[in-house]
């Protein structure tokens, strides 16, 4: 009997001593597997780059400058810039002030290929441009009609600065839209990002980690002295982009409606405590100056439909046909920390974006 005890208790020890060997094995096999799969997967965006960059760009302008006296003859100034070929029948975006009131365009893709270009429109407003080659078997960048981009997401600008080749620059989106009027123009809604975007990368592309297309890159910011701010850079968002680029092509130009506030961020907007557009200025003879509309109004409706951003009420106004009336409705400080709510009238002209 003693015998069958003792096989008993040596196969429970030997057993036991397996289940404490593996307990002890099991943490360093888990560190060991995953220093290897750190090892064999680094954090890369070379998927993202692959499938976007081949569509990326780079654009050579020239544009004729009458000289500057009678006996100066006209001189030629080239200018560099990027562009983005959005389908397979040549239409590229790219930012206006690379190809606007240019004589040649000369558009050389990452294959080696090489075409001149013509313009197809522009609009100064969002400083972008539609331009054409015609070619075949191009790489077309990634899209998603749907697509979203958020504070904090990563993001890679790809574009051709200083002429030194195709270049990527990663960075993180830290406002996804209602960037208004930093830019001198109240009617560009832009991402901000720190991607860093040099001459030449205009017109560039803005992609996810995905290489998905979010944006056009357009520009850096720059203070009152126009010095240039270091990590503050803009592009305009995929959607504007594509709206603006399918009116070109159907239309030629970018028709919108004209209001004439001037817009921006404003300490006094917050003690309203709702959503809306603090006016901070408005353009002699315009449409809001008509209406007897003032700065420092606070609008919160346009239309009938109420101000959830300056973003939205300002696309408003962009996409109503001149000659459109619409109801304002608007707080109007009366002293003393209180105030009234107004409703006029408003006749949209159209906007100049030249």
């Amino acid at each position: 009997m003693s015998k069958w005890v003792w096989l008993i208790v040596r196969s429970s020890l030997v057993g036991l001593g397996a289940a404490l060997l593996v307990l002890w094995a099991t943490p360093l096999w888990q560190d060991y597997q995953v220093e290897q799969s750190f090892e064999q997967a680094p954090l890369s965006f070379a998927k993202a780059v692959n499938r976007a960059a081949p569509a990326v760009v780079n654009i050579y302008s020239l544009e004729q400058v009458p000289g500057r006296s009678y006996y100066e003859g006209p001189s030629l100034v080239a200018r560099l810039g990027s562009g983005v070929i959005m389908d397979n029948k040549g239409h590229i975006l790219t930012a206006y002030h690379v190809v606007a009131n240019n004589d040649q365009i000369q558009v050389a893709l990452q294959d080696g290929r090489q075409y001149s270009g013509y313009v197809i429109g522009g609009d100064a407003v969002t400083d972008l441009a539609v331009i054409r080659i015609e070619a075949d078997n191009l790489p077309v960048i990634p899209q998603q009609q749907t697509m979203k981009v958020r504070a904090g997401d990563v993001v890679l600008a790809i574009g051709n600065p200083l002429n030194l080749g195709q270049t990527i620059t990663q960075g993180i989106v830290s406002a996804a839209g209602g960037r208004m009027g930093v830019l001198n123009n109240s009617h560009a809604d832009l991402i901000q990002m720190d991607a860093v975007i040099n001459e030449g990368a205009s017109g560039g592309a803005l992609v996810n980690s995905n290489g998905y297309l979010v944006g056009i890159n357009n520009a850096r910011y720059r203070d009152n002295s126009g010095q240039g701010i270091s990590g503050i850079y803009f592009a305009v968002p995929y959607s504007i982009a594509k709206w603006v680029m399918d009116t070109l092509i159907q239309e030629g130009e970018v028709v919108r409606g004209y209001f004439g506030i001037q817009v921006g961020p404003n300490e006094a907007s917050q003690s309203y405590q709702q959503a809306g557009i603090y006016v901070n200025g408005v353009d002699p003879n315009s449409p809001a100056e008509q209406a007897g509309l003032r700065q420092g109004d606070y609008i919160i409706e346009m239309d009938g439909v109420p101000v959830t951003s300056v973003a939205s009420g300002l696309e408003l106004v962009a996409r109503s046909k001149p000659g459109t009336v619409i109801e304002v409705s608007f707080f109007r400080a009366t002293g003393a920390g209180d105030y009234e709510m107004l409703t006029r009238p408003v006749t949209i002209a159209k906007l100049n974006s030249r």
